[in-house]
């Protein structure tokens, strides 16, 4: 391959992976949802979404539900464009239709490509180790399988020492992770496992599978120690303004979190649910959520707060 690839990624944690790995000069495209490092938004943007992203959590739900349940990408991939920029990779994903550009709309857009085709790249990051091994996948497309190891030997020993320092704590909080908020919906995929290393006992969701949809008397029926309120896709602000949903639900202010003022939130927009280098901050903000007696990394205010 070309010693100076030009490279596409399609999903913002593609694009922190390729960045982390050294190669943030040969970015040429990226998704419009693309913002970190904050240097990548010098690169065009290639997709956009088929559906208003304004409104209420529901309002959101109902419309994405709408595109999908007719078959259809929730997401539109500029072709023409990514033609005219010629990438030798292309970093996209096949594990959500709701998440970024899937790889079937990568597969259409350059299908009539004459010439030399891409090297498409599709992410699947189920459970915590898929993220390591799409990392690797990621350098060695782009022929740099010793910088793909030394990444992931570096992020796997930032979580093992916060997993190893959590054996300390003198109690295991149950904890509820919520994904979404109207209808609701539980962290699934890496969550659980974050939530262990963390040090806490995961309620709701399983390692390695989809996000679950859940009822309030589901939630009300576990009473966890602690609620942890993350929605796909949100910063912080966004996510407050849908919290009503649940605040006003009449046994709200009876749950044992609520009572105990252990309800958090956290930007799982920028975090949590971009399955790329900064899981490790991600599992930070939930070491010091679960126990500040243990950890301080000073993630407080921006990718976390009380509620």
């Amino acid at each position: 391959m070309n010693p100076t690839p030009r490279i596409v990624t399609l999903l913002p944690s593609a694009t922190e992976i390729v960045c982390a790995l050294g190669f943030e000069d040969q970015l040429v495209g990226r998704s419009h949802e693309c913002d970190f490092p904050p240097e990548v938004v010098r690169v065009p943007a290639l997709t956009e979404a088929k559906f208003n992203p304004e409104g209420t959590s529901a309002q959101i739900d109902q419309r994405v539900k709408k595109i999908v349940g007719d078959a259809l990408s929730v997401y539109r991939v500029d072709a023409a464009r990514l033609r005219d920029l010629r990438p030798d990779v292309i970093v996209t994903q096949s594990q959500c239709e709701v998440c970024a550009v899937s790889e079937r709309d990568v597969e259409a857009a350059v299908a009539e490509w004459l010439g030399v085709r891409p090297k498409i790249v599709s992410l699947a990051p189920y459970g915590l180790d898929d993220i390591f091994t799409d990392m690797q996948r990621v350098a060695d497309a782009l022929d740099a399988p010793a910088r793909g190891t030394e990444l992931v030997k570096r992020l796997r020993a930032r979580l093992a020492a916060i997993k190893e320092k959590g054996r300390q704590a003198s109690e295991r909080p149950s904890v509820a992770t919520i994904e979404w908020i109207d209808p609701l919906m539980a962290a699934g995929n890496w969550m659980p496992t974050l939530v262990e290393m963390a040090g806490g006992v995961n309620l709701f969701g399983k390692a390695g599978e989809h996000s679950p949809w859940m009822k309030f008397e589901d939630l009300a029926a576990k009473d966890p120690d602690l609620i942890l309120i993350l929605p796909c896709g949100f910063d912080m602000d966004r996510a407050a303004q849908d919290l009503p949903a649940l605040t006003t639900h009449p046994d709200w202010n009876g749950l044992q979190a609520v009572r105990a003022r252990r309800v958090f939130m956290a930007d799982g927009n920028q975090y949590f649910n971009r399955p790329g280098p900064r899981i490790a901050e991600s599992l930070e903000i939930l070491a010091e959520i679960l126990h500040p007696e243990l950890f301080r990394f000073g993630h407080e205010g921006t990718g976390w707060r009380r509620l």
